[in-house]
């Protein structure tokens, strides 16, 4: 506990530590220093553009195609011929992936957004 001396040191400073400027409401919108600062930063250019996995197989210029599970570990890999064969060109690499996935998962709890896999995607 505090000595009296304390309390008053503690109760004069109260007052002097407040902000300035108020927070922003959880329904505001970001200053835009903010947004340009995620614009500046070098990291940004490395993920610059379409990902892989929104690309359309027809768009993607690797040939084998990984798709892996982030819950069960497992990996499964296949070429992209054979998944434009089955799945057609303009068949979206993430749609493709989580099918794989899907129809050999063995996570299965009997909820919906308990069931399956974690997919990621990789593109070697």
């Amino acid at each position: 506990m505090p000595t009296p001396k304390q309390m008053e040191k503690m109760a004069a400073l109260v007052g002097r530590n407040v902000p300035t400027k108020p927070g922003l409401a959880p329904d505001a919108d970001l200053p835009a220093e903010y947004w340009q600062a995620l614009l500046d930063d070098p990291r940004t250019e490395a993920r610059s553009g379409l990902s892989a996995r929104a690309l359309r197989l027809d768009e993607i210029p690797q040939h084998l195609l990984r798709v892996s599970c982030r819950r069960c570990g497992r990996t499964i890999e296949i070429q992209k011929a054979d998944a434009v064969r089955l799945y057609g060109q303009v068949a979206i690499w993430r749609d493709v992936g989580h099918r794989l996935l899907d129809n050999t998962c063995t996570i299965r709890t009997g909820r919906h957004e308990e069931d399956g896999c974690w997919p990621s995607y990789d593109v070697p």
